[in-house]
């Protein structure tokens, strides 16, 4: 089996790809993405670094009003893989100065598995999202 990642591309459903670019800007640029620019209506994608495989992550404008409702049909959240707990602790720390909602502050969660280490937290649409860290399993 391949050691690429399975999955191709995410694209994200959101109110405002203009709002919501500046905020995965940030969020996927300190992990190592790089945004591309695309049509239509306008389209973003950030690329991940190449030692992920091809895999990008993209925002489209909603054709439906309404809040995100993380409990209804689609994605529940996004979990990003962190390099290490210092990786998200340093998120963690640019969220708070951008005043990102927070839903759980960076700690270790046994329950999902020894050593899984996260912080969860909502996009400008209120997308649960996670940048999470565990210790390679051989």
């Amino acid at each position: 089996m391949s050691s690429i990642c399975p999955v191709h591309h995410l694209d994200l459903n959101v109110s405002d790809p203009e709002r919501s670019a500046e905020f995965y800007d940030r969020v996927l640029g300190s992990l190592g993405y790089r945004r591309e620019n695309l049509p239509p209506d306008p389209g973003f994608d950030w690329i991940a670094p190449a030692e992920f495989g091809r895999f990008s992550i993209g925002l489209v404008r909603a054709r439906k009003t309404g809040p995100y409702d993380r409990y209804g049909p689609g994605i529940q959240h996004l979990a990003l893989r962190a390099e290490s707990r210092e990786e998200v602790d340093e998120l963690y720390h640019m969220l708070m100065s951008m005043k990102v909602t927070i839903l759980d502050a960076p700690r270790e969660y046994p329950e999902y598995e020894p050593g899984y280490y996260a912080v969860f937290f909502l996009d400008p649409d209120g997308i649960k999202l996670e940048l999470v860290f565990t210790e390679d399993r051989k």
